[in-house]
């Protein structure tokens, strides 16, 4: 019977957590972080290997490690009227992904059921199907719908410009193709929650990272109906509750903070100077109390756009907050500029 030390608990855990994201450099990350030599972290890993936490290939010199999948499960669900995101997460979904800790449990009750809700009322189309692997680091969870496509929805509901100008509005917050039925609030918060977030529909690819400011947009070969895609560590120690805190202030807990990624407003080489590309940028901003406008990415803006922003509409809603992050000294200058002509 091995003996088991914690420190030797600790480094395996630490291999754990980092692998995925260093697969052929695990063994140099652990020995800098732990002061111990390679030779000692390979006896921990190849104790995870005869554990199957991992697999190994490759020779000596150019060994790639990952998690081995302690399990991967499907299902296909027909939308039909007695289909409901709560029994499926209750008698499936919860079940599969099997003991977690609760605010982690949470954190997956609120996204899965929100995201197959919204395939369930909105993607008009005839099936889900639902794929889960777990690893011992993290979860994923994979809903992808048969429909229209979540972006083209919007688009042609909204009358929008394009399938990105969708995208842009989605990343806002409070977005939704049917009022009387849903808040628009589950997207937003759900792409917030998780360690990775995506959304492929149609031709655009919509992802965001925990703790990163920013969200990506990829131009995709035409994919049919909507794939979304969640990822969490099976151990975090975030909560439902810190991230809507994030985005709410006061006594009512109303959702009113919301961060406009600008650089989403960018078509290819296109650069930010007229006030109609402002005006597209600032539809529904008045919903929110605070606007928060993140300018990474984006080297500069030109005269007219930011008049229309910081000058025109701040004259219009005194009672908005408007704030910049991330903004280049020639981003901060016109933004200036325009303010100081008020």
């Amino acid at each position: 019977m091995r003996k088991v030390s914690a420190r030797g608990e600790d480094i395996r855990k630490f291999i754990i957590d980092h692998i995925e994201k260093h697969p052929t450099d695990i063994s140099k990350l652990t020995a800098q972080h732990f002061g111990i030599t390679r030779q000692a972290v390979n006896k921990h890993l190849q104790r995870l290997a005869e554990e199957r936490s991992l697999l190994e290939s490759g020779q000596t010199r150019n060994r790639v490690y990952k998690l081995t999948p302690l399990l991967e499960w499907s299902r296909v669900y027909k939308i039909q009227s007695e289909l409901a995101e709560d029994l499926v997460w209750r008698q499936d979904i919860q079940e599969v992904i099997g003991s977690l800790p609760d605010n982690v449990l949470n954190i997956w009750h609120y996204g899965f059921t929100e995201m197959f809700n919204n395939a369930i009322d909105h993607s008009s189309g005839s099936e889900i199907m639902v794929k889960i692997m777990k690893t011992a680091a993290s979860t994923e969870i994979t809903i992808r719908d048969d429909g229209l496509g979540i972006f083209k929805k919007i688009q042609t509901t909204l009358n929008l410009l394009d399938e990105r100008h969708a995208l842009l509005e989605l990343a806002k917050g409070k977005l939704t193709t049917d009022r009387t039925r849903h808040s628009g609030e589950g997207i937003f918060f759900t792409s917030r929650m998780f360690d990775s977030y995506g959304i492929l529909s149609g031709g655009v690819y919509f992802s965001h990272d925990f703790g990163q400011s920013e969200d990506w947009l990829l131009e995709r070969k035409q994919f049919t109906g909507t794939m979304v895609g969640m990822k969490l560590h099976n151990h975090t120690s975030r909560t439902v509750k810190k991230i809507f805190d994030q985005y709410t202030s006061g006594e009512d807990y109303g959702f009113n903070k919301t961060v406009v990624p600008v650089n989403l407003a960018q078509y290819e080489n296109d650069k930010l100077i007229s006030r109609s590309q402002a005006k597209r940028l600032l539809a529904r901003v008045e919903l929110f109390k605070i606007v928060i406008f993140d300018f990474i990415g984006v080297e500069s803006i030109g005269q007219a756009f930011a008049d229309e922003i910081f000058r025109v509409f701040a004259l219009q809603h005194p009672n908005i907050e408007l704030a910049i992050i991330h903004a280049s000294s020639n981003v901060k200058q016109m933004i200036e500029r325009a303010k100081l002509s008020t």
